[in-house]
């Protein structure tokens, strides 16, 4: 049989680390698997048939590039009977390229593509193991104890949070300065939880985190920033992009695009803007975007190696006809801290959100607690070689033909 790999959702700076673990994986199948395909942006390049044969690729290379090498998308898989045509057409490509395995790497929404795809598959006595392999910097899927893309994408935020504070400490006056960082997250507060990692002691960047699980109390916010203040002449603050008021609504938002798909955006500029008004310090607030789940620069070691240890057990479990399953990370220790990949149910866990835990958030709920370090410390360890060219990063770039296509042109 054929392999097949795709990816889907939000990139990350390791989500070609898991590609890479696929790919040499199976190489070292020959006998069982035959050609390695990837498709191009997701399930919807396997629609289009744009499919890449991987046998050129430099897995070496591509491991230690950001981004999504093969493209990505965000589509998800709608019910076979409310769209019998579609699952036809994924089918007939499946069919005309020989593929009996397919490995959608990506998050929530993605382990439900592969419960769908898995029971159309059963359905339609159609030979197909269907494995998830799980990124998303939000590191939010139920049923592993962290997400690959979340280590590196903590080590950077919690990174440029200490230096941004050594900046605004190194500029404080006499007029008082507050500076906010809006991070990612959508609903749930991992990534500004790990900004806390900067502060080695109270006096140190960030001195508040605001979460979305816990209700935006703006009196207490606003004396908490006079004391901080009063105190050092500045205070640092992380806001997830998802903070909610007492009300249960996101701070702020953007319009939703033409999938239903709201884009959170504006908390840490409402926040800023917040403070000048009510206590007349000046404010600066930042929103990295991009560059956190981008900054191939400052991998975790643990998050990269985490990542293609998550795509070689999805070849594993195909080798081993494990169909509809996840490749999840179990913890087995926390110090020293030490983790192995199961197997966990695709459709158990398919569009669940794992929240950051209470027993992590400090009890006046701006901050984390110990057991929260605990938790995220060790995932942002050990740094990589970057291999660099004129002094920048040397990115992999996919130069390989797409393969003839066998069906006509895909028309939904």
């Amino acid at each position: 049989m054929n392999l097949l790999y795709a990816q889907s959702g939000g990139v990350t700076a390791v989500i070609n680390a898991s590609a890479a673990g696929v790919i040499d994986a199976a190489r070292e199948h020959p006998g069982r698997i035959g050609k390695v395909l990837a498709a191009r942006h997701g399930i919807l390049g396997l629609l289009a048939e744009d499919i890449y044969d991987t046998a050129g690729v430099d897995t070496v290379a591509l491991a230690h590039t950001p981004g999504g090498a093969f493209g990505s998308c965000r589509f998800d898989l709608p019910p076979e009977d409310e769209q019998p045509a579609l699952y036809d057409r994924l089918f007939a490509v499946l069919a005309a390229h020989d593929i009996g395995a397919v490995l959608y790497n990506g998050g929530n929404g993605s382990m439900d593509l592969i419960g769908r795809l898995s029971g159309a598959a059963r359905r339609r006595s159609f030979p197909l193991v269907c494995v998830g392999v799980p990124k998303t910097v939000d590191n939010d899927i139920e049923g592993s104890d962290c997400c690959p893309g979340y280590g590196s994408a903590a080590k950077y935020l919690a990174t440029s949070m200490r230096e941004a504070g050594r900046d605004v400490a190194s500029m404080t006056g006499r007029k008082g300065r507050v500076f906010v960082m809006e991070v990612m997250g959508r609903n749930v507060g991992w990534l500004a939880a790990a900004t806390a990692l900067a502060a080695r002691t109270p006096d140190e960047a960030p001195h508040i985190v605001l979460f979305p699980e816990v209700a935006f109390d703006e009196a207490a916010f606003l004396a908490r920033v006079q004391a901080v203040v009063e105190r050092l002449g500045y205070c640092a603050v992380t806001v997830a992009e998802g903070l909610r008021g007492a009300d249960g609504g996101v701070l702020m938002k953007q319009d939703r695009d033409a999938k239903g798909y709201v884009q959170l955006g504006g908390a840490g500029e409402a926040i800023a803007h917040l403070v000048h008004e009510r206590l007349g310090y000046k404010q600066h607030f930042s929103v990295p975007d991009y560059l956190q789940r981008a900054a191939g620069h400052w991998i975790s070691a643990t998050d990269h190696a985490q990542a293609m240890a998550v795509g070689r057990a999805a070849v594993g479990y195909v080798l081993e006809g494990r169909d509809g399953v996840t490749a999840a990370i179990r913890r087995l220790s926390d110090g020293p801290y030490t983790w192995d990949v199961v197997p966990v149910d695709a459709a158990g866990i398919a569009n669940l959100e794992r929240k950051l835990p209470a027993d992590f958030i400090a009890a006046d709920g701006m901050g984390l607690n110990d057991a929260g370090r605990r938790y995220i410390q060790p995932l942002i360890c050990g740094e990589l070689s970057v291999p660099c060219i004129d002094g920048l990063p040397a990115h992999y770039v996919i130069d390989q033909s797409l393969l003839p296509r066998q069906l006509p042109p895909y028309a939904g």
